[in-house]
């Protein structure tokens, strides 16, 4: 009897999928295309991959309910950066990109999912890959 209710489940997104979700949205109405979602490689994950015109755009989502230590945006710090430069980097020679194609990292931050406020979005938020 569980097994058969287990099999009629079908998975929820968790928090993290919900939000990145929420973002890509926010990033298509804005005008950008998807390219990918949850790329690994080189010791790092980049959220979203979108494209701006000609523009590679590797994206952060973070979503932040308590702000008593950090917002959402304020908790990309240098390490995590370091981690998402050296992922955009080994996707970009996967994809032979290298010296071809303008990028730039993007944070999209949300406070919560069921929030009116829309995401704060922050272009270039730091170096380059």
């Amino acid at each position: 009897m569980i097994s058969r209710v287990l099999r009629t489940l079908k998975p929820q997104p968790n928090r993290g999928q919900q939000a990145e979700r929420q973002a890509r949205d926010f990033l298509q109405r804005a005008g950008l295309t998807f390219v990918a979602a949850n790329v690994t490689g080189g010791g790092g994950e980049i959220d979203l991959i979108m494209r701006d015109q000609t523009t590679v755009v590797f994206v952060e989502v973070r979503l932040r309910g308590n702000q008593h230590f950090a917002s959402a945006s304020e908790s990309v710090n240098s390490a995590k950066q370091r981690k998402l430069i050296q992922a955009a980097q080994h996707y970009l020679q996967r994809e032979k990109l290298t010296d071809k194609v303008p990028c730039r990292f993007d944070v999209v931050a949300l406070q919560s999912l069921d929030s009116a406020q829309p995401p704060e979005w922050i272009k270039n938020a730091f170096g380059a890959a």
